[in-house]
């Protein structure tokens, strides 16, 4: 393992506000924001190292030791079951997991819908909440668009991750209820912790006194 610190940054929408943290708590960023392929980012002045992964890569990374943190969504942690620490709430990046029904069942309650066809792309997400909830669900995982699924009849429902509702609403789909919240978490891998556990304890504190600042963009 690296002497550098190694933090693994996803992808996608979460970038723009992680650098913004990262800016904030003085850790280089300038590299990051120009618009390239790279991957990997170090600065040896600083110690540390940056790398650009898929949100869903991220927790691998970390667990298996090849970054020493990452920052992604919860969504990704909840759905993944890595053996990494939490280490903190970054309280940005805020969406929901939502089961989802045609517009004409919005008056349905979730019991009506035992036995019926659920499309996901989180399929351990739903299959923990339909459990929780004594029920029996056939789980279709997808990979693709899922709000197609009620369409074609291929599901009855679906449970997705959602921010505003507006990709539901032009499908003619509702909220039926509300699973669990999701927003940007830093995740540690266990060995990492140990070995690096004073310069990983002074970072999080510092996202900490940042995002409980709402200062983050």
């Amino acid at each position: 393992m690296s002497d550098k610190l190694t933090i693994a940054l996803s992808k996608g929408t979460l970038l723009k506000p992680t650098i913004n943290l990262l800016k904030q708590a003085q850790l280089p960023t300038k590299e990051l924001e120009i618009d390239s392929r790279t991957m990997v980012f170090d600065y040896d002045k600083a110690g540390l190292r940056y790398i650009m992964c898929r949100p869903t890569d991220v927790p691998t990374y970390v667990e298996q030791g090849a970054a020493d943190i990452g920052i992604v969504g919860k969504d990704v942690i909840v759905e993944q079951g890595k053996d990494i620490f939490e280490l903190a709430d970054l309280e940005y990046g805020y969406c929901r997991f939502v089961v989802a029904v045609p517009k004409e069942l919005e008056n349905t309650t979730l019991d009506k819908l035992n036995y019926k066809r659920v499309a996901t792309k989180f399929p351990v997400v739903a299959k923990g909440f339909f459990y929780s909830q004594g029920l029996q669900i056939d789980i279709i995982e997808m990979h693709g668009n899922i709000e197609l699924a009620p369409i074609m009849g291929l599901a009855e429902m679906i449970v997705d991750i959602v921010s505003t509702g507006r990709t539901l609403k032009e499908n003619n789909l509702v909220e039926l209820e509300q699973i669990m919240d999701s927003t940007t978490r830093l995740i540690c891998n266990r060995v990492s912790y140990r070995t690096k556990h004073e310069r990983i304890q002074a970072l999080t504190h510092k996202f900490e006194i940042i995002t409980k600042g709402g200062l983050i963009l």
